[in-house]
C-alpha cells in the first residue's frame, strides 16, 4: 500500500505524460492514476495522496479544458508549477508497420499537435481520454493497422513498438502542470521569483477589470497570464485567472491586491496559491 505522504496523483493511465511529469518532479513518490480530473483532486481532498499533477495548458493546445473551473472549487491550493516536454511517438504493437495503418489512437490534444503525420498517413484519428489509454488500448487488440500517439513510458509499460519517434508538429511542444495539495506553502518572500495565481470576479460596472488590472500596473507587477470564462451559465458574468510575478508580502504585490478587491464584490478575489516560478520561465525567456 501507498504512503499517503509520498504519493501524488494524476489523470490517466500509467504511462501518460502527466506519469512521467510525476516521476520527473517527484522522482521519489509513488504514483496514483485517477480516472478524471475530478477523481485525481478528490483523491488529495479524501487524503488517498498528498499532491495531485494537474495540467492546465499546453504550448501548441491552450488551456486543458475544463480545469479552470475545477481549480478553485476543488479547496486546494498550488504549491508548485512544473513544465513537461511533450516527445509524442507512433506506437504500434510487435510487427506493425506505418505504411499499413487506418486508424491511430490517442487523446484529442496529441492528435491535434500529430496533424503532420495524420495526413502523411492518411489514417483515421480516434479520440481517447489519454494517451496511455490508447496505447494501453491498442496493445490489448493486437491489431497491427491500428496504432496510437504517446509517450515513450507508454511504449515500454505496454510492450509496443516505436514506428516513429517525435511525431509532434512542434519542437517547442510543452504542457504546464501545477502541483496542488491541501495546505498552501507560502515560499520565503525573499526566496527568489515567485508566481501568484489569483481568481477573481470584478464589479459590473463600465471599465471595471481595466481599474482592477490597473493596481498590478502601476505598482510594476507583471502579469504572464490572464484568462476569462463564463460561471454560473450567465454569458454577462465571467471570472478571471491570473498569474503574477510575485509575493503578497511583497509590498508591491500587496498594494496591488488591495486595488483589485476594491473593484471587486466582497469575498470575490481569492489566491490559489504562491509558489517558486520553476525554472523553465528564465530558459526560455522572449
Amino acid at each position: 500500500m501507498n504512503d499517503i505522504k509520498t504519493t501524488i496523483a494524476f489523470q490517466g493511465e500509467l504511462g501518460a505524460n502527466s506519469h512521467m511529469a510525476c516521476i520527473e518532479a517527484r522522482p521519489n513518490f509513488d504514483v496514483l492514476p485517477c480516472h478524471s480530473f475530478e477523481d485525481m483532486l478528490a483523491a488529495v481532498q479524501e487524503k488517498r495522496a498528498i499532491e495531485a499533477m494537474v495540467p492546465v495548458e499546453n504550448s501548441v493546445a491552450g488551456r486543458v479544458a475544463d480545469i479552470h473551473h475545477l481549480l478553485p472549487e476543488s479547496g486546494l491550493f498550488i504549491t508548485g508549477e512544473h513544465f513537461q516536454r511533450i516527445n509524442a511517438m507512433l506506437l504500434g504493437i510487435k510487427g506493425a508497420s506505418i505504411n499499413q495503418l487506418t486508424e491511430i489512437h490517442s487523446h484529442v490534444h496529441a492528435l491535434g499537435q500529430s496533424r503532420k503525420l495524420l495526413r502523411a498517413i492518411s489514417a483515421q484519428p480516434v479520440q481517447h481520454p489519454d494517451t496511455a489509454g490508447a496505447a494501453k488500448d491498442i496493445a490489448a487488440k493486437g491489431d497491427p493497422k491500428i496504432a496510437a500517439i504517446g509517450p515513450r513510458l507508454a511504449a515500454e509499460l505496454y510492450g509496443l513498438e516505436i514506428l516513429r519517434e517525435n511525431v509532434e508538429d512542434a519542437a517547442h511542444n510543452t504542457t504546464r502542470m501545477l502541483i496542488m495539495a491541501r495546505s498552501p506553502i507560502l515560499p520565503p518572500v525573499d526566496g527568489g521569483r515567485c508566481v501568484t495565481t489569483i481568481v477573481f470576479r470584478v464589479r459590473s460596472v463600465a471599465a471595471a477589470l481595466y481599474k482592477a488590472l490597473g493596481g498590478f500596473a502601476t505598482n510594476g507587477i507583471n502579469l504572464t497570464k490572464i484568462e476569462s470564462y463564463m460561471i454560473g451559465g450567465s454569458f454577462e458574468a465571467a471570472q478571471f485567472y491570473v498569474d503574477a510575478d510575485g509575493h503578497p508580502e511583497d509590498n508591491a504585490m500587496r498594494l496591488a491586491l488591495e486595488e483589485l478587491q476594491f473593484f471587486c464584490p466582497e469575498g470575490a478575489v481569492r489566491i490559489l496559491g504562491t509558489y517558486p516560478a520553476h525554472i523553465f520561465r528564465e530558459q526560455n525567456k522572449n
